[in-house]
């Protein structure tokens, strides 16, 4: 829509005075005569003025993008990244079944551990609770799992006598000897450790051999066998020392079992069998009981030895049993042989008091 405003001048009309005041007369004549009447005030030198109702425009958005000053920061320290940890390999243990005349201080000394590894990897808190066939976890070796060895006891100064050697059929080398325990106190997990040198004085094998009695009373014997599985072809001389030996404890064990009726007999130089009766002369029951049996050739040097179990392994106080073991001698031939008997105590279970 347009409005029309006429400013004065030269030829100045009042559009509404002459054609009357009416509002639908002047629209009509609005409608009809505003463009000649336009071009007819422009030719008097009018100046038209025009207002047209304003189209509303779209304001443009403006994005302001503010840019933060940056808090000043210090300089960080360059990064030095944690020392990585090297995986420690874990060996795999293996399965070991125990043996008569087995001691976990021999077991650790053999494979390389210790007998506290032994213990926590089976939770044994009493060896002398372990049965001969009995299988147990053994975690080797110490230098594989721990950076700092664990230090070893001293074994207590037993002496080791009669020592002989045999080279078998197949290539082996049996090494024989004898453990005298003249500490003066009970002694337990004795072992020794045979080392084989050439003329130079330098090593050629390592051998460890167990005592075949667990407990070995002041001043009392028992036999060793070291047996080397590849053994050099001949050697100049050897070293032989305990490797292991701990004060005994008395404890379960049973020595009140005396070995009667012996009798020893067989070739020279070939199987030799003996034979004779366990008697237990003491005042308790025993059981597990095993004997020990050491063959001698004429100057008192070990030339063979075994351990076995009797026809019966549970003895009560005043019985007795019978028992026949056939040994190879290494050398021979055998002179004479030494039968050494132990058990362990038939412990009475105590009564719990009853509630009443």
């Amino acid at each position: 829509m347009v409005a029309a405003f006429v400013n004065r001048g030269p030829c100045v009309y009042n559009v509404s005075s002459t054609f009357g005041s009416s509002a639908a007369l002047s629209q009509r004549f609005l409608n009809i005569l505003s463009l000649p009447l336009i071009l007819l005030l422009a030719g008097c030198g009018g100046q038209i003025i025009t207002r047209r109702t304003p189209t509303p425009t779209v304001t443009p958005t403006v994005a302001i993008v503010v840019l933060a000053t940056p808090r000043p920061t210090a300089t960080p320290a360059p990064y030095t990244p944690a020392p990585t940890a090297t995986p420690t390999v874990t060996p795999t243990p293996f399965i070991y079944t125990l043996k008569w005349g087995d001691t976990l201080l021999a077991l650790a000394i053999e494979f390389g551990t210790t007998v506290e590894a032994i213990q926590d990897a089976n939770g044994i808190t009493d060896p002398r609770g372990l049965l001969v066939g009995q299988q147990i976890i053994i975690p080797r070796p110490v230098s594989e799992t721990a950076g700092t060895p664990t230090a070893t006891a001293t074994p207590l100064p037993f002496a080791i006598e009669n020592v002989t050697f045999n080279y078998t059929p197949i290539g082996g080398l049996w090494g024989f000897g004898e453990i005298h325990n003249t500490t003066g106190t009970d002694l337990e997990q004795a072992s020794v450790v045979i080392t084989l040198l050439d003329s130079a004085g330098k090593q050629l094998a390592r051998g460890i051999g167990h005592a075949q009695v667990e407990l070995i009373a002041p001043g009392g014997r028992a036999p060793f066998a070291v047996h080397f599985q590849e053994p050099p072809a001949s050697f100049a001389s050897y070293t032989v020392a305990p490797a292991g030996g701990v004060q005994g404890y008395l404890g379960a064990y049973y020595r009140d079992l005396t070995p009667r009726n012996l009798r020893g007999e067989g070739q020279r130089y070939a199987a030799y069998t003996v034979t004779g009766t366990i008697a237990n002369t003491g005042p308790e029951d025993a059981v597990g009981v095993t004997f020990t049996v050491t063959l001698y050739d004429a100057l008192g040097r070990v030339i063979g030895t075994r351990k076995a179990i009797p026809e019966h392994n549970v003895i009560p106080r005043g019985g007795e049993t019978n028992f026949s073991v056939t040994l190879t001698p290494a050398g021979g031939p055998v002179h004479s042989f030494r039968v050494t008997a132990l058990g362990r105590r038939n412990l009475t279970p105590v009564p719990s008091p009853r509630v009443p």
